[in-house]
């Protein structure tokens, strides 16, 4: 027995909706990682800041004896 006609046309609208959803969410999760790395320019900058006090931190402490 063949579904009834409404279930049939509610099935082929789901149907015409996933490939809208798949994009949907491949946008949403892109989104997301960008939104959680820093741009690259903070990484350096960062790291360029740490090295420098790393560098200055025993120059500054003095001789030990």
């Amino acid at each position: 027995m063949a579904p009834p006609f409404l279930k049939r046309q509610k099935e082929m609208k789901r149907l015409g909706k996933q490939p809208e959803k798949a994009e949907r969410r491949a946008q949403k999760k892109l989104a997301s990682r960008t939104q959680n790395e820093p741009p690259a320019e903070d990484i350096s900058s960062a790291d360029n800041e740490a090295s420098r006090a790393n560098i200055a931190a025993p120059s500054e402490s003095g001789p030990r004896n």
